[in-house]
C-alpha cells in the first residue's frame, strides 16, 4: 500500500482519534479517521478552510474535457483556489503527518481517501512552510481565480477525476 498522509495546521496532533465523517455521512456510518494518498497529496497542501477545485485527467476523461480543462498545461493535476486567498496561503505553515496504512481502507479511489475506524498513531510529521512551494514540486498546475465557483459547475458536468473541498468557504463574487 501507498503511503498515507494528514495534513493539519495543528504542529502537536500524538494520536488521530474516529470522528463522525460529517460530509459523508451516508456513506461512512461510523467514526473515522481520513488519510490522503500520496498521489493526491497536493490537494490538501493549503489552509484547511480554503476552498478549491482540484482535478485531472483519468482514464475515462474524454478528449474534449482534457482539451477543455487542462488546455496545454504539462502539469497532471490543476488546483484551482480564490484569488482572495493568495495571503492566508503565503502565510500558511501546515503540518504533514504521515500515518501507518495497516488499518485504513480506501474510500475514494477518484479523491485518494482512505479511512480507518481505529486510533491512528502517526509515524511522524514535517511542518511546510512555504505550501506553494510544495504544491509546486508535485507536477501541479496551481490556479489563481476571482471566482471558481463557475469552474466548479463545469467541472461537475465533466468526465474528469475530481474533489471540490471546502467549498462552503467560497467567496461570493
Amino acid at each position: 500500500m501507498e503511503k498515507l498522509y494528514h495534513i493539519s495546521e495543528d504542529p502537536k496532533i500524538k494520536i488521530f482519534e474516529p470522528r463522525p465523517a460529517s460530509y459523508y455521512p451516508e456513506h461512512i456510518l461510523r467514526k473515522a479517521v481520513f488519510a490522503i494518498s500520496g498521489q493526491l497529496l497536493h490537494n490538501y497542501l493549503l489552509p484547511r478552510d480554503c476552498p478549491r477545485v482540484t482535478f485531472y485527467a483519468g482514464p475515462g476523461t474524454a478528449e474534449t474535457d482534457k482539451a477543455r480543462f487542462l488546455g496545454n498545461s504539462t502539469a497532471a493535476y490543476i488546483v484551482a483556489v480564490e484569488s482572495a486567498w493568495l495571503r492566508d496561503i503565503q502565510q500558511a505553515i501546515i503540518y504533514c503527518y504521515e500515518l501507518p496504512a495497516d488499518t485504513f481502507s480506501l474510500f475514494d479511489k477518484c479523491a485518494g481517501y482512505y479511512v480507518s475506524q481505529l486510533s491512528v498513531v502517526p509515524i511522524s510529521v514535517r511542518p511546510i512552510y512555504n505550501v506553494m512551494e510544495e504544491m509546486l514540486k508535485r507536477n501541479v498546475e496551481l490556479r489563481f481565480m476571482p471566482s471558481i465557483t463557475g469552474l466548479a459547475n463545469a467541472v461537475k458536468q465533466s468526465t474528469l477525476n475530481f474533489s471540490l473541498i471546502r467549498m462552503q468557504h467560497v467567496k461570493k463574487v
